[in-house]
C-alpha cells in the first residue's frame, strides 16, 4: 500500500511540473505588467499622442529662403476642457483653508485635539502624523478652543466690518522629488559607484555639491523661497519644497486696469455665485 501511495505522489509531482513547463513550452515569453485603464479626469479631454512640424510653414517671401523645420513628437496628455473657473478654484482655496483649520485644531495652542491627526495605523504601529479628513470640522457646535482655531483664518475689515478669509494665511506647501538628479552617477552616495571606468581612480573624499529648493515661513508670516547649495548628504537632498500664496489677488481689477471702473469686480468677482462659471483671475500659475 505504501508503494502505491509513493508512486501516486511521484506521478502527481511530475504531472504538476510538466504542466508548469508546458505552459510556456520552455521558452522565454516574458511577464506582462498589469494593464491600467486611466479614468478620464473630470472636465478634461485627452490629447492623443502624435507629432507636428515646428517652424514656419511658408518660405521667406522676401528672399525666397526655405525655413528649417523639425518634427516634434509628444506623448498623450490631459488638458482642461475650459479655463479653471471661480467655482473650481474656490474648491481648492477651501481645501487649503480646511487643512489649516485641522492643523490648528490638533495644535496644543488651540486645545490640541489629537483626533484630528492620525499618528498610527490600524495595527497600532506609529506612522508619519497626517490629517484625518474623515473627521468633520465642528462648524456649528464648537467649543471655545475650536472656535478660536476656526476664526483664526478669517479677518474682519475694521471699517466695513466685512468678514473674509485672510489672504496672507492661505498658503500652500508642495514638494517634488527630482528623479533625474537623484539618478546621476555623480550623485551616488557610494563614491565607488560614481565612475564606471575602472581606469579612473575614484577619490572617496570628493565633495559633491547639490542645489536644493527649500521654503519656510518666518515668525512674521513672510514666505521665503530660496535655492541653497550644500554638500551631498542623502536622498532627501533631491526633495524640493515650495510655498506659495494661493488666494486670488482681487486688487488686480483696479491695479491692472486704471481706466476702468472695476471696483464691483474687485469686491464680488471671486466670492459671488453669479461669477462661479467665469475664469478665475488674479492667480499666478
Amino acid at each position: 500500500m505504501k508503494k502505491v501511495l509513493l508512486v501516486l505522489a511521484a506521478v502527481a509531482l511530475f504531472t504538476s511540473c510538466g504542466k508548469t513547463l508546458s505552459g510556456g513550452g520552455g521558452e522565454v515569453t516574458g511577464v506582462r505588467s498589469v494593464a491600467f485603464n486611466e479614468p478620464a479626469p473630470y472636465g478634461m479631454v485627452l490629447i492623443k499622442r502624435g507629432s507636428f512640424e515646428m517652424g514656419p510653414a511658408d518660405k521667406d517671401s522676401l528672399w525666397g529662403i526655405n525655413p528649417e523645420t523639425k518634427g516634434v513628437s509628444f506623448d498623450a496628455f490631459w488638458m482642461d476642457e475650459t479655463e479653471v473657473t471661480n467655482a473650481k478654484y474656490r474648491q481648492f482655496v477651501y481645501w487649503v483653508r480646511d487643512s489649516i483649520i485641522r492643523e490648528r485644531l490638533a495644535d496644543p495652542a488651540y486645545g490640541g485635539n489629537d483626533l484630528f491627526k492620525i499618528t498610527e495605523d490600524k495595527y497600532g504601529e506609529p506612522v508619519t502624523p497626517h490629517l484625518d479628513w474623515s473627521r468633520p470640522i465642528p462648524w456649528k457646535r464648537a467649543n471655545e478652543d475650536e472656535i478660536r482655531a476656526i476664526e483664526s483664518v478669517y479677518t474682519v475689515n475694521p471699517v466695513t466690518g466685512e468678514k473674509t478669509l485672510d489672504p496672507k494665511q492661505m498658503v500652500y506647501r508642495y514638494e517634488w522629488y527630482d528623479y533625474t538628479s537623484a539618478a546621476l552617477r555623480k550623485h551616488n552616495l557610494d563614491p565607488a559607484a560614481r565612475v564606471r571606468n575602472t581606469d579612473i581612480q575614484v577619490d572617496p573624499d570628493e565633495v559633491i555639491m547639490i542645489s536644493k529648493d527649500t521654503a519656510y515661513i518666518t515668525e512674521e508670516g513672510e514666505i521665503v523661497n530660496e535655492t541653497i547649495t550644500r554638500r551631498l548628504s542623502g536622498p532627501w537632498d533631491f526633495l524640493h519644497t515650495r510655498i506659495v500664496n494661493i488666494y486670488p489677488d482681487e486688487s488686480c481689477w483696479v491695479n491692472d486696469f486704471n481706466n476702468a471702473y472695476n471696483e464691483p469686480y474687485m469686491r464680488m468677482y471671486f466670492s459671488r455665485p453669479v461669477y462661479d462659471d467665469y475664469p478665475v483671475v488674479g492667480v499666478s500659475w
